[in-house]
């Protein structure tokens, strides 16, 4: 009979004492049932799920979700509802290729369509080849680091989301979880799919709605925004009430001061910062405008700045790394064998020789396939894309490890910046300059997206016991599945809405990077003094202990899309401090958590749905009726999602 799991060893979330060492689930002695044709199969459909829905809700909103926990939930259930044995070691397996979802995604939306934002071509070929080998570098840069992070730091760092997904694939309950899982996904699938096919309602509620608040946009360029699709709300209800306010304070700042200022001290004049030809003078343009123009520009200076103090934080950590990574190759490449089947990585040969081959790889597609111009351009390329992806690596995994969040788009930013600076400086300009400068950057963002993502995969395997080298080897797989998917359906979206004009993708972070480019390949000026200004705005945040990079992204994001962000993490708020015994918050939190995974999953995979429907010219949206009644409306469905959330997690009883 198999042994009953349920629970992790009491050392598990503390610093060992002198002596002591920490004994897994799956004891090291014995050989577990990790990788099957069921684990790598039902991992392989969660990462085309997962990856499509977090490509939509990416280019739509901004936010890439982690799929960690509900591939996890699925997975118990999955494996529960089959009766399939020692299926722990098997649900890891799933989870960590599953995982490959979101940090491929983030990788390939952050940067590659800015090209199309810019009006240059890209094919799926490029877009694949930078998603892919970008992958495999983030892969193989942090399997050298794997011990430093999750063993000699054990105790250390907190990993929130390798907790919270460990505690699930343990726990022995997810067929309640994934109940709660599909209930949910199915109410915020059907709730954003009326709203985004058929325009039963406008997905988005402003002040200008009322007679007064379109006078005060139009005369004071005061304006405020709230999306009310479910799958924002559940992003928000995870991200929680401290972080939602901190970007939110951003938002506040920038649409609430800065926008109304610049209107009130320059509405007379005509200001182009970057030789781009604007004709119209601050008073004439409305507040959308003015962010777009300039205040966001502000949020990428404080984006980029904030990236290079997470830099200097983590010097310490980066030469810790490196100084056990050295002691690893001097070891040189014994056989595995030799160590515990939990402390088996794949050989330092091996990753020496799979970083070559990767670097190689990439030299030849700059090279052969049209990203440069010539083979000098090539190896400059090559170069800039190890060494940063090499000392950021580091940076994404130490990010995750303590907060469970990865600023990659701040680094990419700065990434972009030093690109564009040495790819003029060796004669590629222009149009050829920027598309070659955003694969660049496309490669080395999915490398930081996956080696941040693959730290807690890690993480929950020393946790649980799994083999590390199964973990690292099929992640691989995960990866090439992952680049596929998200390539394909971005050209689908690209095809349905595109990424400029009125109905276009928001494609916040694509937007940031095309606008942190454009002026330095097109021989216009830059923004510097807005960048600046947000240079300066980190800098004092930082010092004042707030952290600066979400505040950042709170300036550069519309507002529309983080005050969504207040209310899911005022509803977390609110569910888990009602009752007096803590453990019956935490029941609570949990079964909110549950949902509001449940609202992003549907929430965003039937967005999906939808955009197919208008690729195949299937439209059945009420354009008239939405321009009519659409934001009064609107209020009472998003007051029902509400409703449902508060009330389904104030219901859950503790663990017993």
């Amino acid at each position: 009979m198999e042994e009953k799991r349920n629970a992790l060893p009491e050392n598990a979330h503390r610093e060992l004492k002198p002596g002591e060492s920490y004994k897994p689930l799956l004891s090291a002695e014995r050989n577990w049932t990790e990788v099957t044709p069921y684990s790598v199969t039902v991992g392989l459909l969660m990462v085309i799920l997962f990856s499509a829905a977090a490509a939509y809700l990416g280019l739509r909103v901004g936010q890439v979700f982690e799929a960690a926990i509900p591939i996890a939930i699925i997975a118990v259930g999955l494996t529960s509802a089959l009766g399939k044995k020692e299926g722990l070691g098997q649900n890891v397996i799933i989870q960590s290729i599953g995982g490959c979802s979101g940090a491929v995604v983030a990788g390939a939306i952050f940067t590659l369509p800015a090209i199309y934002i810019l009006g240059l071509e890209v094919n799926f070929m490029q877009m694949f080849l930078s998603s892919l080998l970008g992958g495999v570098l983030g892969i193989l840069f942090l399997i050298p680091f794997r011990k430093y992070f999750v063993k000699e730091m054990h105790g250390k760092y907190p990993f929130p989301e390798a907790t919270a997904t460990t505690q699930i694939l343990v726990s022995g309950e997810g067929g309640k979880g994934a109940g709660t899982l599909l209930i949910s996904g199915l109410i915020g699938g059907l709730y954003d799919f009326v709203t985004s096919t058929f325009g039963a309602w406008a997905d988005t509620v402003s002040t200008t709605v009322l007679r007064a608040g379109q006078v005060l946009a139009d005369k004071a360029k005061v304006v405020l925004k709230l999306n009310t699709g479910a799958a924002v709300l559940g992003l928000g209800y995870i991200v929680g009430l401290k972080y939602a306010f901190i970007i939110c304070c951003g938002s506040f700042l920038v649409w609430l001061v800065i926008i109304p200022l610049m209107n009130l001290l320059w509405g007379g004049q005509v200001i182009d910062l970057m030789n781009t030809g604007i004709t119209q003078t601050i008073g004439e343009m409305g507040p959308d405008q003015i962010f777009k123009d300039y205040a966001r520009h502000i949020g990428i200076g404080g984006i980029a700045t904030a990236g290079i103090i997470g830099i200097v934080k983590s010097f310490e950590v980066i030469k810790s790394a490196v100084r056990l990574a050295i002691g690893e190759f001097r070891k040189g490449s014994a056989p595995s064998q030799a160590s515990e089947r939990t402390d088996q990585d794949l050989s330092m040969k091996t990753i020496v020789f799979g970083v070559v081959l990767t670097l190689l790889a990439v030299f030849a597609f700059f090279a052969l396939g049209g990203v440069v111009n010539n083979v000098w351009q090539a190896l400059v390329g090559v170069l800039i894309v190890a060494v940063v992806s090499f000392l950021f690596t580091t940076v994404a995994a130490n990010a995750i490890a303590i907060v469970g969040t990865n600023p990659v788009s701040g680094m990419t930013l700065m990434t972009l910046i030093i690109a564009s600076l040495i790819l003029v400086a060796v004669g590629l300009k222009g149009n050829a300059g920027m598309a070659a400068a955003l694969i660049i950057g496309g490669v080395v963002c999915t490398a930081l997206a996956v080696a941040g993502s693959f730290i807690t995969d890690l993480k929950i395997g020393y946790w649980v016991g799994s083999t590390p080298k199964k973990q690292e080897t099929w992640k691989f797989l995960g990866v090439i599945v992952a680049a596929a998917t998200v390539c394909g359906v971005m050209l689908v979206l690209n095809k349905t809405y595109g990424f400029v004009g009125d109905q276009a993708l928001v494609a916040p972070q694509a937007n940031a990077m095309a606008a942190v480019i454009q002026p330095m390949m097109s021989g216009g000026g830059a923004p510097w003094l807005l960048y600046g200004i947000g240079a300066a705005i980190a800098i004092l945040l930082t010092f004042l202990k707030v952290p600066a990079l979400a505040f950042a992204l709170g300036m550069f994001i519309p507002i529309d899309l983080n005050l969504p962000l207040l209310v899911g993490g005022a509803v977390a708020w609110f569910v888990q401090t009602r009752g007096k015994d803590a453990a019956v918050n935490e029941a609570r939190h949990g079964k909110g958590t549950l949902i509001a995974s449940g609202f992003i999953a549907g929430g965003a995979l039937m967005g999906v749905v939808s955009a197919l429907l208008k690729f195949g010219k299937i439209d059945w949206f009420l354009s008239d009726w939405n321009a009519r009644f659409g934001e009064p409306i609107a209020l009472l469905p998003y007051l029902g999602i509400l409703i449902f959330m508060i009330i389904a997690s104030l219901r859950a009883k503790k663990n017993r």
